[in-house]
């Protein structure tokens, strides 16, 4: 499955621009009626980074021109995502079904997995990017305190090849592929130790069990200022405002791991145009908002909007950039 440039931009440029490019009378009449309630799927586990987005976002919706009433978080954990991304398909195609997604479910699971139940392109529109998150590398106790950089990890890691794990949120998960290529571009053999998301990791980064992870930089913080563990590289262009002491991989010598990934709504592929316009106005509006900012910089995350071909245009650059990082880790769903 290889979606093309201009099958994105076909489908998300649609949805962006209907409603600038008719003459005034008919865009007034498609308009759409404000849908009185909104469900947004989020395939992960309540009390998770992005969880927080499909809440703070979902309880400002209410009152706009997309919906009267506050929208509802359904999670629906499992299979790496994917679950919420299978119930959006087979959602009403009014726009009153939303689903909130890293960008990994639809730029590098299509890599991955050879029978994917979803077709990014045909199956979904893009609405809005709603928030960004940097990832991070983190050591616990395993290491010895005098590694303090990158470069000490791998060297460490090197000399103590029988210790030299890294643990993820879940195999094929970015994070995963961050730490794949980190060894593999270094000449070091880092076992991949995949987690049901990232709390029982970073829970045995810092009780000893492995030695590090690589997983959103903030769901290291509070132990990383807490001296529980040692953050030692994070994946933005620039230093996270949220630990602006850790340099970032690229600092480190590490360029090629710059990584910002981003949560986003998608609507099923036939929502109305007009729909799709009024909740993206609706998301960026709410994202906006400082008590929002404010919610989402407690799980490390950083609010950002986007149009939806933005949002699109964003999807297939990073479709494009890790189908070769794929294939060079190897790593299939079946492996």
């Amino acid at each position: 499955m290889t979606p093309t440039r201009r099958q994105f931009m076909n489908h998300a440029g649609g949805a962006a621009l209907v409603g600038a490019l008719a003459p005034l009378s008919a865009w007034a009449q498609a308009q759409p009626q404000t849908i009185e309630q909104v469900k947004i799927f989020y395939g992960f586990p309540a009390g998770s980074a992005g969880d927080s987005v499909a809440r703070r976002v979902g309880e400002k919706l209410a009152g706009s021109a997309y919906t009267r009433n506050a929208a509802v978080v359904e999670n629906k954990p499992g299979a790496g995502g994917r679950i919420a991304l299978e119930s959006l398909k087979g959602a009403a195609m009014d726009g009153s079904v939303l689903t909130l997604s890293p960008f990994s479910c639809t730029s590098i699971y299509p890599h991955i997995y050879s029978k994917l139940s979803y077709d990014p392109v045909k199956d979904f529109v893009p609405v809005s990017i709603a928030a960004v998150m940097h990832h991070g590398l983190a050591v616990g106790p395993l290491v010895p305190a005098s590694v303090k950089t990158v470069k000490d990890f791998l060297a460490w890691a090197k000399a103590n090849p029988g210790q030299a794990n890294y643990g993820s949120p879940a195999a094929g998960s970015t994070p995963h592929f961050i730490g794949a290529l980190l060894g593999l571009n270094n000449g070091v053999d880092l076992k991949h130790v995949p987690y049901r998301g990232s709390i029982p990791g970073v829970t045995d980064v810092v009780g000893g069990q492995i030695a590090s992870m690589v997983t959103p930089s903030g769901d290291f913080i509070p132990n990383h200022k807490a001296g529980k563990l040692r953050l030692l590289a994070t994946s933005g262009s620039a230093r996270s405002p949220f630990s602006p002491e850790v340099p970032t991989f690229a600092e480190q010598g590490f360029p090629e791991l710059t990584t910002e990934e981003w949560f986003g709504f998608y609507a099923p592929a036939r929502a109305p145009a007009a729909v799709v316009s009024a909740a993206n106005a609706a998301i960026n509006a709410a994202i906006q908002e400082k008590a929002v900012i404010d919610s989402l910089a407690v799980v490390g995350l950083i609010a950002r909007g986007s149009t939806a071909a933005e949002m699109a245009a964003s999807q297939q650059a990073e479709f494009e950039r890790w189908g070769p990082l794929v294939k060079k880790v190897g790593f299939t769903a079946e492996s």
